[in-house]
């Protein structure tokens, strides 16, 4: 088959989105032909490319295509929004032009699955949705915009691109409990978790980089990540506060769209820090420096945002606090793995009492280790994306756009490697 992915972001764009994309771009292509249209890298990318309308290469057997987009830095919203805009003003055109045999969208931009149901209908082809970020869902739930005409019109177009979806692909059980309250049948909505990668063996905390993260605290709970809108970071400051003069530091490693205004709430609290992104090559350190690593997801956003590093974080051994509600797949998978505790995140002297017991209790600790390590290989990041062309070509099986499977079509699915020779 020929499979096209839609994806604004792709790297050199470093964004989590533009890392998973190529992972499935990656995987989908050891079996079928491969296209991704994407725009100019303007995601904070590794290197930036002159303008051109349309720009092609191959990668890992894999074909590139990006269009002529604008490329903004995303720090500004309005020069973001201007990314999105011409991304799609270009790709959806490009994108019919390549007559593809399926549509495969991620959600950058926010409205990327809406883009591609629109593509799959004209071109009368299957469409395969794989959602990242729930929107409008999360920009509502985030407060980054607020309820109005346009956000119902947003959600009208939403519901009807997963109606539209032969197989919408989600990261966790709570994400797709909320797909099926949209109206989705259960059976066109399948899991796919990001999964682990194998972590390299970890450096010990006498470690100089180790020591500098650790920022001179004796217990450290370590948030690594994304500083956006999803996390409940005033209940996280409200705990570090009561924890202030009892040698617990609480240390953020990234930036983000909040970390400005959490820096100005926390600009006199003594053992809170904020640090910059570190180096790829300095993420086993990030996850030793912290003696608990910190997953958080802010009430009401449960299945609209599932943290990946979750799973890294598995995969590097440390113990977890879920700073989330029971339901949300972060505390699920910790509560079941025994590697870690759940917390409210509406509780800030709760998430202090369980930062207590923790500390307090170096050997439970290493015990949390341990099973994190253990559950890592329940989630292995490499059987997860092996699912990725078992789903589509059931889904193109089942599903095509006509309601019929064209003979090259049958072919590509049922007996793949003929179809490479032919």
């Amino acid at each position: 088959m020929h499979i096209l992915l839609l994806n604004e972001y792709y790297p050199p764009d470093t964004s989590a989105t533009a890392k998973m994309a190529v992972q499935v771009a990656e995987t989908l292509a050891t079996r079928h032909r491969v296209t991704v249209v994407a725009g100019r890298p303007s995601y904070d990318p590794d290197e930036y490319y002159p303008f051109r309308f349309l720009r092609r290469d191959t990668r890992n057997n894999v074909i590139v295509e990006r269009v002529g987009s604008t490329a903004y830095s995303r720090h500004q919203m309005r020069r973001r929004v201007s990314n999105y805009l011409s991304y799609l003003a270009l790709a959806i055109p490009r994108a019919l032009a390549l007559r593809p045999d399926v549509i495969l969208a991620m959600t950058d931009p926010p409205v990327a699955g809406i883009a591609g149901a629109f593509v799959a209908r004209l071109a009368g082809r299957p469409f395969v949705y794989n959602i990242r970020d729930m929107y409008p869902d999360m920009a509502l739930g985030g407060d980054i915009v607020r309820p109005s005409k346009w956000i119902e019109r947003w959600e009208k177009m939403h519901r009807k691109a997963l109606k539209r979806a032969a197989c919408v692909i989600v990261l966790g059980e709570d994400m797709r409990e909320r797909i099926l309250e949209k109206g989705v049948s259960p059976e066109r909505v399948a899991v796919i978790r990001d999964g682990a990668s194998p972590s390299p063996s970890a450096p010990s905390q006498s470690d100089s980089i180790v020591q500098e993260i650790r920022c001179g605290f004796p217990f450290v709970a370590l948030h690594a990540g994304n500083l956006g809108f999803y996390g409940a970071w005033n209940t996280l400051l409200k705990a570090a506060e009561i924890l202030r003069n009892e040698n617990t530091g609480f240390v953020f490693v990234g930036d983000g769209a909040n970390r400005a205004a959490l820096e100005a709430a926390a600009k006199d609290a003594p053992n809170v820090r904020f640090l910059p992104f570190r180096p790829v090559s300095e993420i086993p350190h990030v996850m030793a420096a912290g003696d608990v690593q910190i997953i958080t997801v802010r009430r009401g956003l449960e299945g609209v945002v599932v943290p990946s590093k979750l799973y890294s974080t598995l995969a590097a051994g440390r113990p977890i606090l879920a700073v989330a509600a029971p339901n949300c797949d972060a505390a699920r998978i910790v509560g079941e793995a025994g590697c870690g505790l759940s917390v409210d995140p509406d509780d800030p002297s709760a998430v202090a009492a369980r930062i207590r017991e923790l500390r307090d209790d170096p050997g439970r600790l290493a015990q949390m280790g341990l099973r994190a390590k253990e559950a890592a290989e329940k989630y292995a990041r490499v059987k997860e994306l092996q699912r990725f062309p078992e789903i589509i070509e059931r889904a193109v099986l089942s599903r095509n756009g006509n309601g019929h499977l064209g003979t090259s079509e049958r072919v590509a699915v049922e007996r793949p490697d003929k179809a490479k020779r032919a």
